[in-house]
């Protein structure tokens, strides 16, 4: 291990060490409300700065009053929230965000200056606070790139005024105390005020489907949901390769950072005056398109297109659904490496990625998920990648607009089925390699996952220890 690896590696054990830190009590520190903050942030590829917005006074605290320093070590960024005059850390939480993913795109490359307005919730402080944000360097060392002083008793610095729209809650699923459960919300958009009977209904199948899926099935009882019947003036959402532009309430699209796949939203005011009105720990964004697409950022949303071309390609939607799902609610990486993304350099050479489900397996004898692997599978781990490559590229050279493209990608993708299948390898643990948009240097624990593969296989149990660890901590 190299002297960057070994630095990278310290400054992991480091933060660990500090997001660790003893939990505070709830009562003597917080009220029963949510503090939202606005801020935005902005730069360039390789410069950022944090502006504060606004502040806000919302309903009551739905995350974990017991759990409230981050022990996780997930994410880009970590919010802070500190006792103003003692320096006691009261509250923090990893994530990740939207404008971290522009900046590895070849725009923020052209050295272009953009702004994205941001938001993060903490509970509601009794007394002042200073919040900070940190941002994770490239060798895993948080540094400090924003702190504001919030006196929740000044009223020129919390806006407490209502921001809900009123618009219809539907409650999906309802287990109980909202500071011990994983509460939630889901929200349309491209619903016009004919398309709420769609969205109620669309809403009551992805939940269904969600908790049909493990580990979510098996800590169901660990689960509140609800629904917010947004309206958006307009059916759909923009689709700018297509010259489609939609008004809506959310403000998603297509084609983002110049994939015609990916949909997100840069509009986080409206996205959180929108689900505010319910008590929330994970937003889920119902898109009322027909083209294949989603997005997930960690503790942020996801999104997830809801109309099929045809009834046996439905199946697509709820692969979509959890699957992003993986990406917000525990931080796990994508484990595919074949599919073009608008990304460079998401995961820099020599150093550890912090998500939990892919490794660069710089230290095969401590392999990242070792008390999870199976003993005497090779490390890494054979498993026809070649094979498997090769009909990729085989498939990649078939005309698409051909009338015989079926025809000749079908035993292509029934021979790639068939090393997925891999009897000897199927439900093990090991070190794969191909993940992280990487087809070389990178690894995934098991041959498939709900995170590597269209496919409505399981998730692999790395990533499913995972999604019990973040279900575990917040519904404590």
């Amino acid at each position: 291990m190299d002297n960057m690896r070994i630095s990278g590696f310290l400054a992991l054990v480091l933060l660990t060490a500090t997001v660790s830190a003893q939990q505070v009590e709830f009562n003597e520190w917080f009220e029963d409300a949510t503090l939202r903050i606005d801020y935005e942030h902005s730069g360039t590829k390789d410069s950022e700065r944090f502006t504060l917005d606004a502040a806000y006074k919302g309903g009551p605290w739905a995350g974990s009053k017991v759990n409230l320093i981050d022990t996780l070590n997930r994410g880009e960024f970590f919010v802070k929230v500190f006792d103003w005059k003692t320096g006691l850390l009261l509250y923090s939480r990893g994530f990740s965000s939207v404008f971290q993913e522009w900046q590895t795109t070849d725009e923020a490359g052209r050295e272009v200056y953009r702004s994205m307005i941001e938001t993060v919730n903490c509970p509601y402080p009794k007394r002042k606070v200073q919040v900070s944000i940190s941002v994770r360097s490239k060798y895993h060392i948080m540094e400090e790139k924003f702190a504001t002083v919030i006196d929740p008793n000044d009223p020129t610095q919390v806006n407490k005024e209502t921001r809900s729209h009123g618009f219809e809650v539907v409650t999906l699923m309802d287990n109980g105390d909202i500071s011990k459960k994983v509460d939630i919300v889901i929200v349309g958009d491209g619903y016009a005020k004919e398309d709420i009977a769609k969205f109620k209904a669309d809403a009551k199948h992805f939940n269904d489907v969600m908790f049909e899926t493990e580990p979510f099935k098996s800590h169901k009882a660990y689960f509140n949901v609800r629904a917010v019947c947004a309206i958006s003036q307009e059916s759909g959402i923009d689709v700018p390769d297509r010259n489609v532009w939609k008004n809506t309430a959310l403000n998603t699209s297509y084609n983002t950072f110049g994939s015609a796949r990916y949909i997100l939203t840069e509009d986080s005011k409206a996205l959180h005056d929108v689900v505010g009105q319910v008590p929330y720990d994970f937003i889920c964004i119902l898109i009322n398109d027909k083209r294949y697409g989603g997005g997930g950022i960690y503790q942020q949303y996801t999104t997830t297109y809801t109309i099929a071309d045809n009834e046996a390609m439905a199946w697509q939607r709820d692969y979509v659904y959890v699957h992003e799902f993986g990406h917000s609610f525990a931080g796990l990486a994508d484990e595919y490496y074949s599919s073009s993304t608008g990304y460079n350099e998401f995961y820099p050479e020599g150093v550890e990625p912090w998500e939990p489900n892919i490794t660069r397996l710089y230290d095969p004898d401590n392999l990242k998920w070792q008390e999870l692997a199976d003993p005497g599978l090779p490390i890494p781990t054979p498993w026809g990648k070649y094979s498997y490559d090769s009909l990729g590229s085989e498939r990649g050279k078939l005309d698409r607009l051909a009338a015989d493209y079926y025809e000749k990608r079908e035993p292509i993708m029934q021979a790639q089925s068939d090393i997925m299948h891999n009897a000897s390898l199927r439900g093990k643990v090991g070190a794969f390699e191909g993940a992280g948009y990487l087809a070389k240097g990178m690894y995934r624990p098991s041959l498939d996952c709900r995170m590597f593969s269209l496919s409505l296989v399981p998730f692999d149990p790395v990533c499913s220890a995972a999604i019990v660890e973040q279900i575990e901590f917040y519904a404590k």
